[in-house]
């Protein structure tokens, strides 16, 4: 199949297959004798794979440890489940990150007038925050 069948199949868009290509994530898949890419039901099944750890939001450099990992078929699952948790703890702090930052928010919010007068607290407290470190 070409390369656009491959992405219909996987889910993964002609350009990221592309990327992954050059990056070393996937194989290259062969080529015909007119340099076109063909893609057999093995690259798809990669790709899927790819997409799946993407959407979970796994790194590049996770996925790739992923990928290794599910070609291994002598692997411990329990190198796999390490690299699981690892990642949830990681989504876990990020998703508590942004829970303070929309309780920060709201609270602004709250002691915002929203009127047609010009104080507004929200402003003032950008206005008043100092810098954090390797912020913005």
């Amino acid at each position: 199949m070409n390369i656009g069948e491959a992405s219909a199949r996987s889910g993964v868009s002609a350009k990221m297959i592309r990327y992954y290509e050059s990056i070393g994530l996937i194989e290259p898949p062969s080529r015909s004798a007119a340099q076109y890419r063909v893609y057999a039901d093995d690259d798809v099944h990669t790709l899927r794979f790819v997409r799946r750890a993407r959407d979970l939001g796994f790194s590049l450099e996770e996925t790739r440890a992923l990928l290794a990992l599910w070609r291994d078929r002598g692997r411990a699952s329990a190198d796999v489940k390490k690299l699981a948790m690892a990642h949830i703890n990681e989504l876990e702090a990020k998703a508590a990150a942004l829970k303070a930052m929309a309780d920060t928010l709201r609270h602004l919010a709250a002691h915002c007038h929203g009127d047609h007068r010009p104080d507004c607290p929200i402003l003032s407290d950008f206005a008043a925050a100092t810098p954090a470190r390797g912020k913005g």
